[in-house]
């Protein structure tokens, strides 16, 4: 039984990440990135050339232009310019 249950949740834990957001900082700088997922609100370093997944059942996003943009999950951006490109 316990190895079902193990079973179980890698298995919902993989689909979690599957639907997460992937952010790539494209640019030669760390992006600092403020994340707001229902009433938690932290801040996100992604080093040059780095990928972070992020927001499995959706959340805001600020860039460090100032952009706010929404994410449900599953979304590729890309971080260039300080600015966010929604792939």
């Amino acid at each position: 039984m316990l190895k079902i249950a193990t079973v179980l949740f890698a298995a919902v834990s993989v689909a979690g990440l599957a639907r997460a957001a992937t952010i790539t900082n494209k640019d030669a700088d760390t992006a600092v990135l403020v994340v707001v997922e229902g009433e938690s609100r932290m801040e996100l370093a992604i080093p040059a050339g780095s990928s972070e997944q992020v927001c499995p059942s959706g959340c805001f996003i600020t860039t460090p232009s100032g952009d706010r943009i929404g994410l449900e999950g599953g979304e590729t951006v890309e971080i260039v310019n300080g600015s966010a490109l929604i792939k």
